[in-house]
């Protein structure tokens, strides 16, 4: 059985200020299986680049290896894009910007792809803090191979093959807020309203931006045992916050709800706002971030919403002091200056 989706749009579909409609950030249509929470998260992302208005063009889409990593083909279909190895796109999208500076690079992975064999890229793209909306479809399984346990796996989570989980698992969100991580957040791929203003801000975010997407595997890991279910989650989830995001060029119109509010202004002028019922929370806090996911953790429950942001950190092109030109335009006479240059060097250096 084939399916196509019809050439025909209708002419009056809304358009944003870049002049482009919904459909002009689609992608392929989805080979995964019904109801995989991935879908929502493509779904989630094509919503937020069309808010923003993203030009596709300006967009390049990295992946890995796993079900997370065949979901590019899905959205943004006039993007740029690169499916690395397994758990390398890391190392693969610091080339690519490192080459080219003025791309958006929107990074998918899974937890397999980076809690196991693409932990050390993972690790070393945090510390440099690299310019990249890193985004983990997170659901505890490898999907693609038969559903075996994977590193984010809570211990004693039992999935379809019947048997507890022994290990303890790895908390990316943790990881990445200790490792240098500059915005880190983590939302649930059935709550749509949360997941799109945090890849909006992430888009927003000069630096690394980690989001831990909770993306329930429908087929091996989605029994009521398990701690990455659709049930689970909607029982056990707790929202640090909500939150309105509202780009530059836009006039503020959000209404506010009653309680304490905090205003993150992102590098480019945007702003989020945060309403909280806890006023003594602050998402600029590192340690107390780490706090407060250990501490729901042992109360049994997953916290969700950003959970860290440091909008002061400089990001890896910054650190480096590279040039501010894509390396890719740079010419032979660019990189080969002469001999006279070199002499200015020399002296400089005496």
């Amino acid at each position: 059985m084939s399916f196509d989706r019809p050439n025909f749009r209708h002419p009056k579909l809304a358009k944003n200020s870049a002049g482009y409609s919904r459909t002009d950030y689609e992608g392929a249509i989805s080979t995964l299986c019904a109801g995989c929470g991935h879908d929502s998260t493509t779904n989630a992302i094509i919503q937020a680049c069309f808010e923003l208005s993203i030009v596709p063009h300006r967009v390049a889409k990295m992946s890995g290896i796993g079900c997370s990593s065949k979901t590019p083909a899905y959205f943004l279909g006039k993007s740029h894009g690169f499916n690395a190895v397994h758990g390398r796109m890391p190392s693969v999208a610091t080339g690519a910007n490192m080459a080219n500076r003025e791309l958006l690079y929107i990074g998918i992975s899974g937890d397999g792809d980076t809690a196991s064999i693409g932990m050390g890229q993972f690790a070393h793209a945090l510390r440099r803090n690299l310019n990249l909306n890193y985004i983990c479809m997170n659901n505890g399984c490898y999907g693609l191979t038969k559903g075996q346990d994977s590193a984010t796996a809570d211990k004693g989570s039992v999935g379809k093959r019947g048997a507890p989980n022994m290990y303890a698992s790895i908390d990316l969100c943790e990881l990445a807020i200790e490792l240098g991580a500059s915005y880190v957040a983590r939302g649930f791929s059935g709550d749509k309203q949360q997941l799109v203003p945090l890849i909006k801000g992430a888009i927003a975010h000069n630096g690394l931006a980690f989001i831990d997407v909770i993306s329930p595997c429908v087929t091996f890991n989605n029994t009521s045992t398990s701690t990455k279910s659709y049930e689970y989650v909607r029982e056990h989830i707790e929202a640090t916050n909500t939150f309105d995001f509202v780009p530059l060029q836009q006039e503020i119109l959000a209404q506010y709800s009653e309680g304490a509010s905090q205003e993150v202004v992102m590098h480019d002028g945007s702003i989020i706002h945060l309403h909280k019922a806890n006023s003594s929370e602050d998402v600029t806090d590192r340690l107390q971030a780490v706090n407060k996911l250990e501490l729901e953790k042992k109360r049994g429950r997953l916290l969700t919403g950003l959970l860290y942001v440091n909008p002061d950190i400089q990001e890896t092109h910054d650190i480096i002091n590279s040039t501010l030109r894509p390396l890719n335009t740079l010419t032979e006479a660019d990189l080969c200056p002469g001999n006279s240059a070199l002499q200015r060097i020399n002296e400089s250096l005496r």
